[in-house]
């Protein structure tokens, strides 16, 4: 199906974003350093049933910054969010966010209620859900990951990022006829701004976690079937379960099962929404 692209002003910076498909709104927001291209194989899953929302978030890929060495709060990412699905649609949408994504759509829930229909939390990277002492641990454990970025660059901090999210950079478990994403240019500068602003972003979060019990979208706590159920991401995911009194949704591959396995994801992202609406 056609793509369509364009470009949102929001206070600070300037959105790109991408729409495709056909029906209900479905918007993904990405995790990490994943810009609107990171799903492309899962978006193709989706667009006979959904038009289906990427964005690339402030301060990466082609969004644009007033100024560029600024980062954002995970409440500003969450009235990007706002102001995007605003500018598009007069009724709730479904949204997808995986990690950092995840828990951008929880605070876009919680202040801008009747926005988002049904929220698909996929590991939410929220230190805010766990108890105090543990929160407090992760929160150390993203600084140090930070510092260990700052100090000796991409090549060590990826493999100490991938080891805290469960993320096995050497997996054989994959769907084929993958589209390839490489680790160019593009990619690292956008890993840089991920890893200088957003990890700031997640330790100084203000999220109010009661309020998520209260608000009108429909939050799916979700997490990936190949996770360790130890680490920091896949406890996120079964704090907020606890939290909302719900399950945990298993959904195929891991941290990053949206790329991995896009076929088997979108299938089982039918199968929630199709229960939810």
């Amino acid at each position: 199906m056609p793509k369509t692209t364009g470009t949102l002003t929001v206070p600070g910076a300037v959105l790109h974003y991408q729409l495709q498909g056909t029906g209900p709104l479905l918007l993904i927001s990405q995790s990490g350093e994943g810009d609107a291209d990171r799903t492309t194989d899962l978006v193709a899953q989706l667009t006979d049933s959904y038009t289906v929302v990427t964005y690339d978030r402030r301060g990466l890929s082609r969004s644009r910054l007033d100024t560029p060495e600024q980062g954002a709060t995970l409440a500003e990412h969450g009235d990007d969010v706002h102001r995007l699905l605003a500018s598009l649609t007069d009724s709730p949408a479904h949204m997808l966010g995986c990690s950092l994504g995840a828990v951008i759509g929880m605070h876009t829930a919680a202040r801008h209620p009747g926005q988002i229909r049904t929220l698909i939390a996929h590991e939410p990277v929220a230190p805010r859900l766990l108890p105090d002492a543990e929160r407090a641990r992760h929160e150390r454990e993203l600084a140090a990951l930070q510092d260990l970025y700052l100090r000796k660059g991409l090549s060590a901090a990826l493999p100490e990022i991938a080891r805290t999210l469960g993320i096995d950079p050497n997996t054989r478990d994959l769907e084929p006829d993958l589209t390839p994403q490489p680790m160019n240019a593009l990619r690292i500068a956008n890993f840089d701004y991920f890893i200088r602003h957003d990890f700031t972003a997640i330790i100084h979060d203000t999220l109010d976690i009661t309020a998520l019990k209260g608000v009108s979208t429909y939050i799916v706590p979700a997490a990936g079937r190949a996770t360790p159920r130890t680490v920091f991401d896949y406890t996120c995911a079964t704090a907020l379960a606890a939290q909302l009194d719900r399950k945990v949704q298993e959904l195929p591959g891991g941290h990053n099962g949206n790329t991995t396995h896009p076929r088997a994801y979108a299938t089982r992202i039918r199968e929630i929404l199709n229960i939810t609406r």
